[in-house]
Parts: C-alpha cells; structure tokens; sequence
C-alpha cells in the first residue's frame, strides 16, 4: 500500500480524537466556563452541525481544485478550529469554534477516500479506504483517552492545542507523502458535475443505507455507560478502558471489511449488518455478566465498522463520475445517523423499556439498512438488466446479415 495512506491516517486521527474528546471534557469545560452539563453538551451538537453542513458544502466548492491542495486547506481549518477552541472566551465563542472545527471533518473523509482510492489498483480499493479510516478508528483506542487525560491534568484547553499539534503533524504529512495531482483537477467533473451526482437514486439508496446501518450503532453506543455501570455493574471508572476496548473492536473490523469488501462489497455490507443487528439483539444478554458485557462492546465496534469502507467505496461507485461531493455527503450521513440514532435510543429508554432497550432498538435500525441495501441492490439489477438487452439487441441485425451473406 502507498505511504500516502499514512498522511491520511494522520489526518483523520486528529479528527476522531477531536471529535470525540469533548465527551470526555464536558464537567471540566462546564465547570471553567460556568455553565451546565446539558448547555456543554451543545458544544458536541455544534461539532456534528459543522460536519453536516461543510462534508457537502466545501466538497462542491473545491470541486476543480486540485485535491492535494484541497486536503491540506481541509486541515489547515481543522488546525485553526481547534486553536481557536482552545482560546475560546466563552461558551459562545467555543460553540463557532467547534462548529468551525466540524466544518472540514466530512470533506476531508470524502475527498481523502477518492484520493486514497485512485493510489491502489481496483482490487485494493476498500483497504486503502479502511487504512484512511484506520486513524479514525485508533484515535478511540489512544488518541481520545490520551487527550482526556492531558485534559483533566493541565486543563481542557490543552487538549484542544496538543489537537492542533496533530493537525500540524498531518498537514506536513499530506505536502510530503501526497503527490500532486493537476491531471486529476483538470478532470474534475466541476461544482454542476459534482451536484449532478445527488440526484442518482442509488446514491440516496446508499446514503439511506449509512443513516440506518450507522444509527443503529449510536442508538446503542450512546447510552453505553449506563449499560455498563447500571446492568453489568461496572464502577464509573473502568468505562474508559471497556471503551477502549469498543476501538479495538471497531480498528479490527474496519481492516476486516476493507479486505472482504475488495472480494465482495455487497456481501460484505449484508453480512455487516447482519451481524450488527444480531450483536444488539443479544446485548441485554451480554450485559448480564460483566464478562460477557466487555465481549458485547468488542463485538458491537467490530460488526459496526466492518461495513464502514463497504458504504464509502459503494457511494463513490455510484457517483463514479463525481465522486467527492457524494463521498463527503456519505460522511454528513455518519453525523445524522449518530443524531438519529441516539434520539431513537433515548425513546427506547424515556418509554420505560430498560436501559439495555436502546440495542434492541438499534437492531431495528439494522434490520432497516439491511432492507435499504436490498432495495439497492434490485434497483442496480433492474439498472444494469436493460443495458444487457440493448447491447445484445444492437448486436443483431449484423449477426443476421452475416448469416444471410
């Protein structure tokens, strides 16, 4: 595989730990700035806002750039963001700087996967997108829980700067490792181009596909920590490690589906889901004991990201043509599925159903993308069906006029 992969991998570590940290730094900011739980708690909201809005947004204005060039603006605003969260005043001023921080997390993951993708031959597709992902995935094993540490020690806005540092150490590897690519942006479909991609029924298919097979993730993953310490009767303080362990399992089964998906990406992504839908449903179970509850959050990170490079690679192929925009927009699905399925979790709970009821419900959504993906897939065979029988029928008249000669 290229070293290009790596600078990558450098990015998108910066951007899970960023993402991710505020979870862990929400009593500390809240105390500092003066303020409650629930308002910090805006501050992960306002994160999640900025992905939705910049994944499409810069993706389509970047469009013609050259896509080098694109990625290091991409983390330059990442590194800016995050500088200016750590400098923040107020809670007012933090809220635009996280949102700012948000604001090339998508574009990055949807222009980097193209850019990754166009590195390898066809058959390596889905593991160079799995190696990008690859530093998403070890940011919740190391870079979270490192940040969160520095954090409660030297204070919240430290984690922000040694963030930042991370998005320094990423924008030197991408001018160093990533080559330049003019040919690439002379042959960018343009903003029209790119727009015109998000108007092909199997990309929304795909993208629906993400929304429900990622929501029933976070339905469950969002309510964890009760899980653990309420039902398998974990102490508070052993939640970071079993979380640990949630990013082992999610980094084994994102190279896992990069590799399978490169000899079946259909099957791949139904096997995922199947497997994810069949995780949450046996997660009241698994909670019993404490044991089986540390296998339950492997287990839940493994099946979840299996399907992770399957959805990227699958979107990119049917927006062949304009590949980024769609790309972006499939990371912008990530946030609302992770929005979407905590609010389906949290109704499972407020109806009184248990606090181990948001995995069921979470399988729900499983079994939902499964029917998403199913749909998809009949849609690309009816698609493909009668472009076989016109290039069968064209073929006719001069196969007759042959045997008539």
């Amino acid at each position: 595989m290229p070293l290009a992969l790596l600078a990558l991998a450098v990015g998108a570590f910066g951007i899970g730990t960023t993402e991710f940290v505020m979870m862990g730094l929400l009593p500390d900011v809240a105390d500092d700035l003066h303020i409650s739980i629930p308002t910090a708690g805006h501050l992960v909201s306002a994160y999640a806002l900025g992905v939705v809005i910049g994944a499409p947004l810069l993706a389509a204005l970047t469009a013609r750039m050259p896509r080098r060039t694109v990625l290091i603006a991409l983390m330059a605003l990442f590194v800016a963001g995050n500088a200016l969260s750590a400098f923040a005043p107020g809670n007012g001023s933090l809220l635009a700087a996280r949102f700012l921080s948000g604001l090339p997390h998508g574009a990055f993951f949807g222009v980097g996967a193209v850019v990754a993708t166009g590195m390898v031959p066809p058959e390596r597709k889905a593991r160079s997108v799995s190696l990008m992902f690859l530093g998403l995935t070890v940011a919740n094993i190391a870079g979270v829980p490192a940040a969160t540490l520095v954090g409660q020690h030297l204070g919240w806005r430290a984690a922000f700067l040694g963030v930042s540092v991370i998005g320094l150490a990423a924008i030197a590897s991408l001018a160093l490792l990533i080559p330049h690519d003019g040919k690439h942006a002379a042959a960018s479909a343009g903003l029209r181009g790119e727009l015109a991609a998000l108007r092909s029924l199997p990309v929304w298919l795909a993208l629906g596909t993400t929304v429900a097979g990622f929501g029933a993730l976070f339905a469950a993953y969002s309510y964890v920590t009760p899980m653990l310490t309420h039902a398998a009767g974990y102490a508070q303080t052993s939640v970071t490690l079993l979380l640990a362990l949630f990013g082992v399992g999610a980094t084994v089964g994102n190279l896992l589906g990069g590799r399978l998906a490169d000899h079946s990406l259909r099957g791949t992504l139904f096997g995922g889901l199947a497997a994810l839908a069949a995780v949450l449903l046996l997660f009241p179970l698994l909670m019993r004991a404490q044991w089986s509850a540390a296998l339950a959050v492997t287990l839940l990170g493994m099946a979840a990201f299996i399907t992770g490079s399957p959805l990227q690679l699958m979107v990119m192929e049917k927006a062949s043509a304009a590949p980024s925009l769609a790309s972006s927009a499939n990371q912008a699905a990530f946030n609302l599925a992770n929005a979407g399925g905590a609010w389906i979790g949290g109704l499972a709970l407020a109806a009184g159903f248990g606090t181990t009821s948001p995995a069921p419900a979470g399988a729900a959504l499983a079994v939902l993308g499964l029917g998403v993906a199913a749909v998809a897939y009949v849609v690309d065979r009816r698609r493909v069906a009668p472009s076989v029988g016109r290039v069968v029928t064209s073929h006719l008249p001069e196969e007759s006029g042959a045997l008539h000669r």
